[in-house]
């Protein structure tokens, strides 16, 4: 194994969707399928084991320690899964282990609960591939007695959950009883646990599971038919000495990939921050330094959509273009001046219904659908700047003039959902598109002072987006009053940079589309590097005729 390979290409393989987990169940399904040591021909093979475990089973059937059972049967090809080194052979886990299900004692005896005599596990306190150290509740020396009638299991035992969340697995670190989902687990051969702590859970979620009321579930029968890849024991020891190795390499990158995440986090928030508020005399410099980094500093689709609204934030705050009283345009014609310091001093500010030359509510009566006629939109169809129509709905001729006796929809005009699941979004009306209001939605027809595609992008912006959501109302039915709206503080330069800032907010959010399309692009290529580089790492059995495969082919 050679991880040199692995971490010269790390910082392009961990960006690829879910890296560390993937190469976590690589490593696994190597060690199950015999690729992941070399096979020795002096190991006794594993029907040598499989035999020996039928006499330790007989006797402990003689003696009593558990119930009797069919004789194992071998297992056919055609039941086999995938082929196994010749030395190793496919057994159930019925065969080569007991288990048993716990109980939960009688909720209604309280007698029975958190006195602190006996630890009781649950699925929730089961630490996955950890050990169980404490549990959320306790049971009696009377409930040991009456309900378990024997001593908790001890500690070592495996335990696996085989209801809801199958194929949990954890190892007792304090002596327990545990609740119905779970089973103990007893290998006939006691050295065979740690390598059953690593691959049960995998082919458990294989196995033939059931419906049950809130989930999946295993009875006895499917749990006892699971197939497992048994290797001879020697074999098991060396599986799990290279499986902890490399699960310690797989640590080791998972915590070079956190660190690099969060420099990279804590660098994008340092420049979100400065960006928002810092002062005028460097902001430039900041928002170059951002710009200029901008691949390195987005990674995930959630980075750029925060990218979206820093940008959106910056553009209505004045933060984005050189501003009209140092390019020398013309003041906008609106009397009152902005004494918020968040604005440049120049811009006015001015309520929505004063910058609107209508605004007014959708019809409240449910519109009567049509397989054709007129569009009438629904909030659905709302993103921010952009009114989806690649699905519509229709109203007949009747009922379109109904709907549009307040307000006929033209070019540029703005759609406003304001209630309902979509809240707070604003979409212009795109051109030759004839169309009524549905429900739950208010058209908004800009003023001469206000250039349609700034409002747009206003209304779109935290600085709107964030009043909205402070004045919601209606809790399951969530929706903004149409007086709130109307009382919206908008921001407002003069056309000429309304304009040069809505020129620019387009150019960014053109360039965080392509970041998103890179996005995707790398991702599919970091997956195919990922998948090349574990081959290369961790098995040259599948590359060339390794000792592995010649030590095969003479057992064979």
């Amino acid at each position: 194994m050679n991880p040199d390979l692995l971490l010269a290409h790390f910082n392009r393989i961990s960006d690829a969707p879910d890296a560390i987990s993937r190469l976590r169940r690589f490593i696994l399904d190597l060690a199950v399928r015999g690729k992941l040591v070399e096979q020795d021909r002096d190991d006794e093979p594993a029907s040598v084991l499989l035999k020996r475990i039928e006499t330790e089973k007989a006797r402990l059937v003689k003696e009593g320690k558990i119930r009797r059972q069919d004789q194992t049967q071998p297992v056919e090809k055609e039941e086999q899964p995938f082929t196994l080194p010749a030395t190793w052979v496919w057994a159930h886990f019925g065969g080569i282990a007991d288990f048993s299900a716990g109980r939960t004692p009688s909720r209604h005896d309280f007698s029975f609960w958190n006195t602190g005599d006996h630890s009781w596990v649950s699925i929730a306190d089961m630490k996955d591939g950890g050990e169980v150290t404490t549990t959320e509740e306790t049971i009696s020396e009377k409930a040991k007695s009456q309900v378990f009638g024997s001593d908790p299991e001890p500690i070592g035992t495996l335990i696996m959950s085989f209801k809801l969340t199958i194929g949990k697995i954890s190892k007792l670190a304090i002596p327990a009883f545990h609740n119905e989902a779970i089973i103990s687990v007893r290998p006939h051969e006691p050295q065979m646990d740690r390598y059953l702590f690593k691959v049960l859970p995998q082919f458990s979620r294989q196995g033939d599971t059931k419906n049950a009321i809130k989930g999946a579930t295993l009875n006895r029968d499917s749990i006892a038919k699971i197939l497992l890849p048994l290797p001879p024991l020697s074999e098991q020891h060396r599986i799990i000495a290279k499986v902890d190795e490399l699960m310690a390499l797989c640590d080791r990158l998972e915590d070079m990939q956190r660190d690099r995440e969060n420099r990279r986090d804590r660098l994008a928030a340092a420049s979100h921050f400065h960006l928002n508020n810092g002062a005028a005399g460097d902001l430039r410099a900041q928002a170059s330094f951002y710009l200029n980094n901008l691949p390195q500093l987005t990674i995930t689709s959630q980075q750029i959509s925060s990218l979206r609204q820093t940008i959106l934030d910056l553009a209505v705050h004045g933060r984005l273009v050189r501003r009209s009283d140092e390019l020398g345009e013309e003041r906008n014609p609106t009397k009152s001046l902005s004494s918020d310091a968040k604005f440049p001093a120049h811009w006015s500010i001015q309520p929505l219904t004063n910058v609107a030359a209508s605004i007014v509510d959708c019809p409240h009566s449910t519109p009567k659908w049509t397989t054709k006629g007129k569009i009438c939109v629904r909030t659905n169809q709302f993103r921010p700047g952009k009114l989806d129509l690649s699905t519509v709905r229709f109203v007949s001729e009747s009922t379109y003039l109904e709907r549009i006796q307040r307000l006929e929809p033209v070019e540029n005009d703005i759609l406003y959902s304001r209630e309902g699941g979509i809240l707070g979004v604003a979409c212009r009306v795109p051109p030759n598109t004839q169309l009524c209001l549905g429900q739950r939605m208010m058209l908004i027809r800009p003023g001469a002072h206000i250039d349609p595609a700034f409002l747009e992008m206003v209304l779109n912006s935290p600085l709107i987006t964030g009043i909205a959501l402070a004045k919601t109302t209606g809790g399951a039915a969530p929706r903004i009053n149409v007086a709130t709206v109307k009382a919206y503080p908008i921001p407002l330069p003069s056309l000429a940079e309304q304009q040069r800032i809505v020129a620019k907010v387009n150019e960014l959010m053109a360039l965080c589309d392509r970041l998103e399309s890179q996005l995707t692009n790398v991702e599919t290529e970091t997956g195919r590097l990922l998948e090349a580089v574990l081959h290369h790492t961790l098995s040259d059995a599948f590359l060339r005729d390794t000792p592995q495969q010649r030590t095969r082919n003479e057992v064979c």
